[in-house]
């Protein structure tokens, strides 16, 4: 664990879901002042009694909640938590994410013509943070307990089918990475049965058990190359292990060192009841 004074204060620009709560309430347990910024429509709300100042920001609208942070004395920030982008498909967008100054400054000049790919769209509002004195830590500096360990994690064994379906994914779930399209793949047989794009993991998941309904596929997701450990790293949890079961997996692997498993005793022990094995890939 990091050693910080008391009265350090770290950012928190949260997105959805179960990673930004391990991540305030572990930098509260090293002594921090946490400010938080729930992107709208994302962060669960109740992350404002987990943190010591809560205040919500639109995420086409950084420069307001930037000058927020730093008025809150906010330099080192942490950036976790997934983004509906599908509701910036939605009819009146352009009124509800009508982006700043700053928005369109990483738009049309830090991207410019270049891709608008999740990691190019990141490092882009990193440096732009970093502009404002806002500097982007690793994002899983106060939740490291929750990390995948290498091997099988669970009780439960993977048959020797599986194994090679593992090893056979392996490269091609690391490729996905490389080109920026997903994450994770489902495999049955070393058939490709779904690919994860826009929609998340857990909804390719339920795609994967609606295509394979005979079951016994494995999940496997896995961190891009040269990950970025201050954004956008693997997550997975009770939820995965739910949607895993009910859709007919019988195996969830990811990249050991890279990927968070939140609540992980928990999360283990509920696999071993589901009867999901959990294997950490190297």
């Amino acid at each position: 664990m990091p050693s910080r004074t008391p009265k350090q204060t770290l950012g928190l620009i949260a997105g959805e879901g179960r990673l930004p709560f391990l991540v305030a309430d572990g930098a509260r347990r090293a002594g921090l002042r946490v400010v938080c910024v729930g992107l709208a429509d994302s962060a669960d709300p109740e992350l404002a009694d987990h943190t010591d100042v809560f205040f919500e920001g639109v995420v086409t609208r950084p420069a307001g909640w930037m000058r927020k942070l730093r008025k809150q004395g906010v330099s080192s920030t942490i950036m976790v938590g997934r983004v509906k982008k599908t509701a910036m498909y939605t009819p009146w967008r352009i009124i509800r994410y009508l982006p700043d100054w700053r928005a369109l400054r990483i738009w049309y000049w830090r991207l410019g013509k270049t891709d608008k790919r999740d990691d190019t769209v990141l490092n882009a509002i990193a440096a732009e943070l970093a502009s404002g004195d806002i500097i982007l830590e690793d994002s899983t500096m106060y939740c490291k307990e929750h990390i995948a360990e290498k091997g099988v994690m669970t009780k439960t064994q993977p048959g020797a089918t599986i194994k090679e379906d593992i090893e056979f994914g392996w490269q091609i779930v690391k490729r996905l990475g490389e080109l920026d399209i997903g994450q994770a793949v489902a495999i049955r047989e070393k058939d490709i049965i779904a690919v994860e794009a826009i929609e998340g993991t857990a909804k390719m998941i339920k795609r994967a058990g609606e295509l394979c309904p005979k079951g016994r596929w494995t999940l496997i997701k896995a961190a891009k190359p040269h990950q970025d450990m201050r954004f956008d790293v693997p997550c997975v949890g009770p939820d995965t292990v739910e949607n895993l079961a009910e859709n007919g997996a019988s195996c969830m692997v990811v990249e050991a060192g890279k990927t968070l498993i939140l609540d992980k005793p928990e999360t283990i022990q509920l696999a071993d009841k589901l009867g999901v094995a959990i294997v950490g890939h190297e």
